[in-house]
């Protein structure tokens, strides 16, 4: 049976178009998540939603509980996992307001928990990461919206900060078409859970020194608003439509 999370981020805060029915506090033995998981109800049956940051976004990229979070979702029984970044656009095109699927990604964070299996490691831990993402949850996210960017690569950086431009000309060197900071190790925990998991990016301004301006906050919180429309609209679809199928 299909139980679908949606990890929201900066561009997405909450689900408020639809009931809360329970508020779920889960303790891992990783420690706490960042919130309580919310329960909504939809038409088409139940969808669980985490506050990557916390409730009231005081939680820094880098100190973001990944691993009690990953395994919070799991433990309630959810399978699939739609990720809600906010990035910077970096490859030609990407300019602030786009919405990205990206397909594959580089990690160049660090300190950060990487992995569940720091005990008791065999080689069976291993997991195969060649494609980041789940295919089929990705194609769910793309139908429907023909402008969404499909396929991209999302460059994790460490933050809090913003990239310098220097950083950022590397990053597009290495192939990276958005940067962000939450990517990693978001995607590789769901992994080792076996939880499908798919990632949907709104780009809320240039990365350093693309646009010949600084970054200005204010700008990006302009981008933040129209687009957090956008992306809600776009998730009502594609709750109903996983949802509806049951199995997957």
């Amino acid at each position: 049976m299909t139980q679908l999370a949606i990890i929201g981020g900066t561009a997405v805060s909450d689900l408020p178009e639809w009931p809360t029915i329970a508020r779920h506090q889960v303790t891992t033995p990783f420690g706490q998540p960042s919130a309580d998981i919310i329960e909504k109800t939809t038409t088409a049956g139940s969808v669980f939603f985490l506050a990557r940051h916390g409730n009231k976004h005081t939680i820094a990229p880098h100190q973001i509980n990944y691993r009690a979070n990953l395994w919070a979702l799991q433990s309630l029984g959810i399978n699939k996992v739609i990720a809600i970044a906010a990035v910077g656009g970096i490859a030609q095109g990407l300019e602030p307001g786009s919405l990205v699927c990206p397909d594959q990604l580089i990690d160049y964070s660090s300190g950060r928990e990487q992995t569940f299996f720091e005990s008791n490691f065999s080689a069976q831990c291993h997991i195969d990461f060649t494609y980041p993402y789940n295919e089929t949850l990705r194609q769910q996210l793309l139908l429907g919206n023909e402008a969404i960017v499909d396929g991209g690569v999302y460059g994790v950086t460490q933050g809090p900060r913003l990239e310098t431009a220097a950083e950022i000309k590397r990053l597009a060197q290495d192939g990276c078409t958005i940067v962000g900071m939450t990517g990693m190790p978001e995607a590789a925990l769901a992994r080792e859970l076996e939880m499908d998991y798919a990632c949907l990016a709104l780009v809320v301004n240039w990365a350093a020194g693309l646009s010949g301006e600084l970054i200005e906050m204010a700008e990006i919180e302009q981008v933040l608003l129209s687009g957090n429309d956008i992306i809600k609209r776009h998730l009502n679809d594609v709750i109903e439509r996983i949802l509806t199928l049951k199995e997957a």
